[in-house]
C-alpha cells in the first residue's frame, strides 16, 4: 500500500524537470547470492542517498521503491518483485509510470565475465547472454540502458555457471564486497551526475573503474 510520504514523493516527481531510474536486477528473495549483487549495490547505493528506510512497495511496478534526490535530480531507486529473466516486466513499468526515458535507466547487475572487483559501466549494446538485461531489452523494446556491471567471477573446474551465480558469497569474497560496493555506488553516482551535466555522453562505451574492456561474450544466465 501506499503510504502519505509516498504519494508525496510522487507528487514532487510529478513536478521533476528531470529523473533517472536505476533498477538493481537479481532474484527476489535471494539475497546474498552472486546473482543479486546488483540490488547489494542498490541497498548501498540507498543508504548513500539516505532512503534506506523509504523503501516502499509499488504493485503498479511489482518492485520496492524508494525515491531520492541528487542535486537537481530525482532518483528513482527500483527492486523489482520475481525472478530474474522476468525483472524487464517491473522496469518497463516503473519507466512509464514514472515517465524515464530509456537512456535515463540504469541496469546494475553481476557479470561473469570480470573477476570480484572489476566494475564497468556500459552503455547500450547486447545482453552479453545475462537473462535479466535480455528480459529488460525486450521488455523495453530497446538496448540502449546504461549498465553498471559488476564482476562476480567464474566457478572453477566443471562447477556449473547457473550452480555458482545462484550460489551464496564465500567468506573470503564477503571481506570483498564491501569495497566493491563501495566503488560500484561511486561510478554510479558519477555517470548519473555527468549525465544531469550533459556530459554522459562523454563516457566510453566500456569504462570502468579498474577494470579491463571485456569481450561480447558471456553465458550467464
Amino acid at each position: 500500500m501506499w503510504s502519505r510520504a509516498m504519494s508525496q514523493s510522487c507528487a514532487v516527481l510529478r513536478a521533476a524537470a528531470s529523473r533517472v531510474l536505476v533498477a538493481g536486477l537479481g532474484n527476489h528473495g535471494l539475497q546474498g547470492t552472486r546473482h543479486n549483487v546488483g540490488m547489494a549495490v542498490l541497498a548501498q547505493l540507498a543508504q548513500k542517498l539516505n532512503v534506506t528506510d523509504q523503501w516502499r512497495a509499488d504493485r503498479r511496478c511489482r518492485a520496492d521503491v524508494a525515491v531520492a534526490s541528487l542535486e537537481e535530480l530525482d532518483v528513482v531507486l527500483l527492486k523489482p518483485w520475481g525472478l530474474m529473466n522476468v525483472n524487464g516486466l517491473s522496469i518497463a513499468n516503473a519507466a512509464e509510470t514514472y515517465k524515464v526515458g530509456i537512456e535515463d535507466i540504469y541496469l546494475v547487475h553481476d557479470d561473469v565475465d570480470k573477476p570480484l572487483g572489476k566494475i564497468a559501466m556500459k552503455l547500450g549494446g547486447s545482453a552479453r547472454g545475462h537473462n535479466g538485461v535480455r528480459s529488460c531489452i525486450g521488455a523495453l523494446h530497446s538496448d540502449r540502458m546504461v549498465r553498471l556491471r559488476v564482476g562476480i567471477g567464474r566457478p572453477v573446474g566443471e562447477a556449473m555457471v547457473d550452480r555458482f551465480v545462484l550460489g551464496r558469497f564465500t567468506t573470503a569474497e564477503q571481506e570483498v564486497l564491501p569495497r566493491v560496493l563501495e566503488q560500484a555506488v561511486s561510478l554510479l553516482l558519477e555517470h548519473i551526475l555527468r549525465g544531469s551535466r550533459g556530459t554522459k555522453a562523454a563516457l566510453a562505451p566500456d569504462r570502468g573503474q579498474g577494470s579491463a574492456t571485456s569481450s561480447d561474450k558471456g553465458d550467464q544466465g
